[in-house]
């Protein structure tokens, strides 16, 4: 590990003449994986709060489906700008943004009352969370030159670390009673999203190289990608598999609660339960998507993921196990897809992720939306029937949407092996 240091661009600070290039490398590794971290959290906190806010502000299905694709729609808008952002202020002071804005959000959905001050609050989370997933991802593909596989998997455990203990830590922080009275979803944002702050520490004292300096100059353009199609099937494949995986943590508390009548303390234990296989996958299986190729890896994992998922639904309740399984499959796509673009662009990765990570944010707001609207077409087909039966029916529906996605990431994949492997350049 200590081998693959970075170039690190070092200066003059008073009587210190260099940093240390090794202390910085583990400064830089900290910052990433502590990103990633806290990134989990503010991503995958939502899961046990939404039903309790859906009852509290007396919301809709779809208005759940707005909120969450609004939140993508900041995710998408703070994608758009933090490339161009890096290079005016430095990969130091755009993570640095991410943090504090992320931290003034859970401020502001402290004070939310009203669906639309929530929403607001929420697009400022995720314009933070973009801003983090896009510094990070620059940052980490600097860092790992070798190995990049399973160092991309391993700095995307930390994701998945703090998603198997998010939904747990939102659902027992909400019942805490504090000042008089339970702390609640907004209390509970509040004081998982002040944990933002600590990074910055880090970040202050690590030394970043410039990812345009003389040894690497950019080859890659915008341009030359929307011509590329490779590009574009890479986006899609990205784009079915993330909303995907960014619909279990939105969705799946929901389904079991609404469907199976569970508790909000199961369905949360469930919830970490996806996230607990999703963790183990990043952290054990990064190895084998050096061995046997990204694009293999990505096939087999969004494949496995999308049968798991169609089978616990038409399995029942019985079957609701599988829906944690599924995380082995999902957990895969993204960091494998981050380093398969690292390896195809390395002139040019910034703005091949930029690139790939905005148009799947446009993929996320879209995907949300059909959700929302699909639970909610589906319940109001059947009338006859309970309103409970007809939104689980709905809840039915949706998530096997979810599952298809993950199919369909599946096929995007293997018409990318394909091209690859006829130009023999398979990665």
């Amino acid at each position: 590990m200590t081998s693959q240091q970075p170039t690190v661009r070092t200066e003059k600070m008073g009587s210190l003449s260099r940093m240390n290039p090794k202390y910085n490398y583990y400064v830089l590794i900290s910052i990433v994986f502590g990103g990633f971290l806290i990134f989990g959290l503010s991503e995958n906190i939502k899961g046990p709060a939404i039903p309790i806010i859906q009852t509290e502000l007396h919301l809709s299905q779809s208005q759940i489906g707005i909120l969450l694709a609004l939140n993508s729609l900041g995710y998408l808008l703070a994608c758009s700008f933090t490339s161009a952002l890096t290079n005016k202020i430095g990969i130091k002071g755009t993570g640095v943004t991410a943090f504090l804005s992320m931290a003034i959000a859970g401020g502001v959905i402290y004070l939310s009352s009203t669906f639309p001050s929530l929403s607001a609050s929420f697009f400022l989370l995720y314009i933070g969370n973009g801003m983090l997933e896009i510094g990070l991802g620059i940052m980490a593909a600097q860092i790992f030159t070798k190995n990049t596989g399973m160092m991309m998997n391993l700095s995307h455990f930390f994701y998945g670390l703090s998603s198997t203990v998010a939904p747990t830590i939102s659902a027992s922080l909400m019942g805490w009673n504090m000042f008089g009275g339970e702390l609640g979803w907004r209390g509970m944002y509040f004081f998982v999203l002040l944990l933002s702050i600590l990074p910055i520490i880090p970040s202050l004292l690590g030394k970043f190289s410039k990812e345009t300096h003389e040894e690497h100059v950019e080859t890659t353009s915008y341009q030359s990608l929307l011509r590329d199609p490779i590009a574009w099937l890479i986006v899609a494949i990205l784009s079915f598999g993330v909303v995907s995986e960014m619909a279990v943590g939105s969705w799946l508390v929901q389904f079991l609660v609404k469907t199976y009548s569970w508790s909000i303390s199961d369905a949360s234990r469930m919830l970490s339960m996806f996230f607990l296989f999703f963790m183990l996958a990043r952290l054990l299986l990064g190895t084998v998507t050096d061995k046997i190729g990204f694009t293999l890896s990505i096939i087999i994992a969004s494949a496995f993921s999308g049968i798991c998922s169609i089978a616990a639904i038409i399995s029942g309740e019985k079957g609701a196990i599988l829906f944690a399984i599924s995380g082995v499959g999902i957990a895969l796509i993204y960091p494998t897809v981050m380093a398969l673009l690292a390896k195809r662009y390395p002139k040019g990765t910034g703005t091949a992720i930029t690139f790939t990570v905005t148009l799947m944010g446009i993929a996320s707001v879209i995907g949300n939306l059909l959700i929302g609207y699909i639970i909610d077409f589906i319940s109001s087909l059947f009338k006859n029937d309970s309103e409970k039966v007809n939104e689980a029916l709905g809840l039915q529906a949706g998530y096997g949407f979810i599952g298809v996605l993950a199919l369909i990431c599946s096929i995007c994949s293997i018409v990318l092996y394909v091209i690859l492997k006829r130009k023999n350049q398979l990665i």
